[in-house]
């Protein structure tokens, strides 16, 4: 009777230790800390291409391969989580002094693996099919940021503080951000919108079209992209094409071989009433909280009336 009623102790035994380890399995399995193995809390989030991700409920080491996303998590609150960046990240100043991972375009896999990051955040502007199976096979997690318009990038500020545990600092940020845009809009939106042209760079002539989050930064400053309707998010033009356009502003995102309009709107009102106006090129390029700054001097500039 007694080995019976062992045997049933060492079933119920076994059966709570199955249980357990499909719980931990379930849970993404365990890290080894000395000789004991410590559970991994995990959780699964969707990114923006609908991708199920899993990754810890709690993330402390982070790698950045777009440099908005590093301007975006240092701007929640996150900053200390990043363990890498790229060459680009040169926004906020803390981010010179982060490891550097190679640039955006060709990121160096072996660096990214060597400091086991819970979560890598990519961009779609990246070349980003190349290395995902690469992390995801090192059991590293990919999470990929895709805003085309400026809903979507405020959106991904408030999913950030969500995934690194920021929510207190992001729901400060966001709210602030949008407090803003609507006091740009609140000035220009009953004014006769102004017909503009994005110039990204010169030669090849490069613009934004119908998905990229720049056409909505132009609508919320009283502005109509002449390109809005042009598929794809940043279109190359030919100088015909751009010639037919006629902007009555040009606004050149400013780079060092983005000083002046193309050849091609020399006989445009924009350029024949001097309306061109330049932006600096990571504010406008970034779909981050600096966007909001791009989209202040631009309203400015075009409505200069409304914010004297």
């Amino acid at each position: 009777m007694e080995n019976a009623q062992c045997t049933v102790m060492n079933n119920k035994k076994l059966i709570v230790l199955m249980i357990a380890g499909l719980f931990l399995a379930a849970c993404g399995g365990a890290k080894n800390v000395g000789n004991s193995a410590v559970a991994v809390p995990m959780r699964v989030v969707t990114d923006d291409l609908g991708r199920q991700v899993t990754i810890p409920v709690k993330v402390t080491r982070v790698v950045s391969l777009a440099p908005n996303l590093t301007e975006n998590i240092f701007a929640v609150g996150a900053g200390d989580r990043l363990v890498g960046v790229t060459t680009f990240c040169n926004y906020p100043e803390q981010a010179k002094a982060i490891a550097k991972i190679g640039d955006t375009m060709t990121p160096n896999m072996e660096s990214i693996i060597a400091l086991k990051p819970d979560v890598v955040f990519v961009s779609t502007a990246s070349q980003i099919e190349a290395f995902m199976k690469t992390l995801e096979a090192n059991g590293i997690a990919v999470y990929v940021t895709n805003p085309n318009s400026l809903d979507g990038v405020l959106d991904n500020l408030q999913k950030l503080g969500d995934i690194l545990g920021t929510t207190e600092k992001a729901g400060q940020l966001v709210p602030d951000l949008k407090r803003r845009i609507g006091d740009i809009w609140s000035k220009v939106e009953s004014e006769k919108k102004v017909r503009v042209f994005v110039q990204i760079s010169r030669e090849p002539l490069f613009t934004v079209g119908k998905q990229s989050f720049l056409t909505t930064i132009l609508e919320k400053a009283g502005a109509e992209s002449v390109t809005k309707d042009v598929e794809s998010a940043y279109p190359k033009l030919s100088k015909e094409t751009a010639s037919a356009l006629n902007p009555e502003v040009i606004i050149l995102s400013e780079s060092d071989d983005n000083k002046e309009p193309n050849d091609a709107f020399k006989n445009s009102p924009a350029v024949k009433n001097g309306r061109i106006y330049k932006v600096n090129a990571d504010l406008l390029s970034r779909p981050g909280p600096r966007l909001v700054d791009a989209l202040e001097q631009i309203a400015k500039d075009l409505h200069p009336e409304k914010f004297r």
